[in-house]
């Protein structure tokens, strides 16, 4: 592989599972960080903030701080400032994100929605974080009306599931998809795969595309949204990896390794003290 001056690393199926460390995963991303290669982990996990996913991370034995750190409530909520400034948002998502949501104006009653401005009919844009118990059918009921009456549809990711340590979990992608059927209307998608995201990553690290590589375990979102980007895709055999969902994706990764205790390896580093 040619020289890399920055990795980006999917968090949820590549470094965790259930936020449990997969095997070899934490002595991997200390070789990377012994190295002194810039790193940053990106994620579209929507139900915790920054902070609370470095600790957990930490706690774990990862090398890791909140400004290792970038989240997709994050990048939407810098998107939302640039596009839509001081637009009344309507939020459906499971997990409290405030937090990561600087400078957001929430309102209604959305899942996820704490410190909303509740009653409040006016929605400019609706902004679909992670599935969980909050999207029922009321929710989603209130969130077409608002799509019918004008409101934008932001989407924070349009992942159709994740892995769990109970198996695949059904994901907020299938619900996106819907809204945007019943209320003919596309959603602008925030976080992965967007190139926006890979971009921000990027100008966060200060590499070019070129000289950077994505570690992530979903082959459309991760992997390829990467390498149409510009970036080296590396595709690890855990998490949400499926050898059918690889045989019938839109494009072949430019690395494939069993997992991300493979990477140093791939990148011509040592083990920490080695």
């Amino acid at each position: 592989m040619d020289p890399v001056r920055a990795v980006l690393i999917d968090i949820d199926g590549v470094l965790t599972v259930s936020w449990q460390p997969l095997p070899g995963a934490v002595d991997a991303l200390r070789a990377i960080r012994a190295a002194g290669l810039p790193f940053a982990l990106v994620t579209n996990t929507t139900s915790r903030t920054r902070a609370s996913i470095a600790g957990t991370l930490a706690d774990a034995g990862f090398p890791v701080t909140a400004d290792d750190v970038l989240t997709a409530p994050a990048i939407t909520a810098a998107h939302l400032a640039e596009r839509y400034p001081h637009a009344r948002c309507f939020l459906l998502n499971s997990g409290e994100i405030e937090a990561d949501l600087a400078g957001v104006r929430l309102v209604g009653e959305g899942g996820g929605g704490g410190g909303a401005e509740a009653g409040d009919d006016a929605v400019d844009v609706v902004l679909v974080g992670g599935a969980g118990p909050e999207f029922e059918y009321a929710a989603l009921d209130r969130a077409f009306g608002y799509l019918q009456r004008g409101a934008r549809l932001v989407a924070m990711h349009r992942n159709l599931y994740w892995r769990t340590e109970d198996g695949l979990r059904l994901d907020s992608g299938a619900f996106l998809a819907g809204l945007e059927q019943a209320a003919r209307t596309e959603a602008e998608v925030t976080g992965k795969p967007s190139a926006a995201f890979f971009e921000a990553a990027l100008r966060r690290l200060g590499a070019p595309a070129g000289e950077a590589v994505m570690v992530g375990d979903d082959i459309e979102s991760d992997v390829l949204a990467a390498q149409r980007a510009g970036l080296t895709g590396v595709l690890v055999r855990t998490g949400k990896y499926l050898p059918e969902t690889h045989r019938s994706a839109s494009g072949e990764p430019d690395h494939v390794v069993d997992s991300f205790a493979d990477l140093p390896a791939l990148l011509g580093l040592r083990a920490p003290g080695g």
